[in-house]
């Protein structure tokens, strides 16, 4: 989870998106590590879960990631959470809560991963993380940082 962390703010201290990072683990080997870059890519859907699913699959050359695991700084939005679902990830690990991002003024659906999981009949696993003490430092960090974008 530190490295996801860690990876969230080092894309938001880069001015690439805000701060949210995702790694895909395989057989406790980190195979794709990525951060938000909607503002770099200028790409809505350049969300940090998307980019970690996308560079994952790329290097295994395939779309279903059922042998992996997800670690993410953040809740997922309904869009992550439909990539995870899609790619097949039975496991997905958080730190922070979508209402920690909507705290930080960023605009999120008020739909948790758990309402998404229910609702679509989604036998995806979420794991909160409750242990992380730097859950919401890159939030943090980002709600002072000046010139900041959403």
């Amino acid at each position: 989870m530190d490295i996801a962390i860690k990876e969230a703010t080092k894309g938001m201290r880069k001015g690439e998106g805000g701060p949210f990072g995702a790694i895909i683990v395989k057989n406790g080997k980190i195979i794709a590590c990525a951060h938000n870059t909607v503002l770099k890519s200028k790409d809505p859907t350049a969300h940090a879960e998307v980019n970690a699913i996308r560079k994952a699959s790329k290097k295994l050359k395939r779309f279903d990631l059922s042998d992996c695991e997800i670690y993410t700084s953040c809740e997922p939005c309904p869009m992550c959470f439909s990539a995870i679902h899609w790619a097949r990830i039975p496991k997905i690990y958080y730190a922070a809560t979508i209402s920690d991002a909507k705290k930080a003024g960023f605009n999120e659906l008020e739909i948790s991963s758990e309402k998404m999981k229910s609702e679509g009949k989604s036998k995806v696993q979420l794991i909160k993380v409750n242990s992380c003490s730097s859950c919401t430092a890159p939030f943090n960090e980002f709600v002072k940082k000046n010139g900041k974008r959403y």
